[in-house]
């Protein structure tokens, strides 16, 4: 069983600016009302650990694999519950350079696993409206540096 959230913004800036502002970990807990905490050292094949809150949820940390680190394109992480096909989640955040001063932002999850349809809804509700409260803070921050 499977599920993907995917959300995407506009933001007036270039993904070099973007990129600037979402790889400074350190300042999350300070703009970002979802991702509350990024540690560790952010390189492929690292685990690290980060802590989510979803509005609605109460706060779920995590020590997932870091799957990419693209300068000025992406980041994704892999996070399992337990062990692998549990209840599995693959987040990438991707800038697109729009070839015009602009970055189209997109925040995904899939998730995989036996435990996906028990958490369903909450995933639909509560983690889609956590990307999307995050990118806005995003291209706010970004937009007005």
């Amino acid at each position: 069983m499977s599920k993907l959230i995917r959300t995407e913004i506009l933001i007036n800036v270039s993904p070099k600016k973007v990129w600037t502002i979402l790889q400074k970990f350190e300042d999350y807990p300070n703009w970002n009302p979802f991702i509350n905490l990024i540690k560790g050292d952010f390189k492929v094949g690292n685990q690290i650990k980060v802590t989510i809150t979803p509005p609605g949820s109460k706060p779920m940390t995590f020590k997932p694999k870091v799957l990419t680190y693209k300068f000025n394109k992406e980041l994704s992480w892999l996070g399992s519950l337990l062990f692998t096909g549990i209840f599995d989640g693959a987040h990438k955040f991707e800038l697109i350079d729009n070839g015009n001063g602009t970055t189209t932002f997109i925040q995904s999850e899939n998730f995989k696993g036996i435990l996906v349809p028990l958490f369903k809804n909450s995933l639909e509700k509560n983690t889609k409206n956590g990307f999307e409260l995050m990118n806005l803070k995003l291209k706010e921050l970004a937009e007005s540096k």
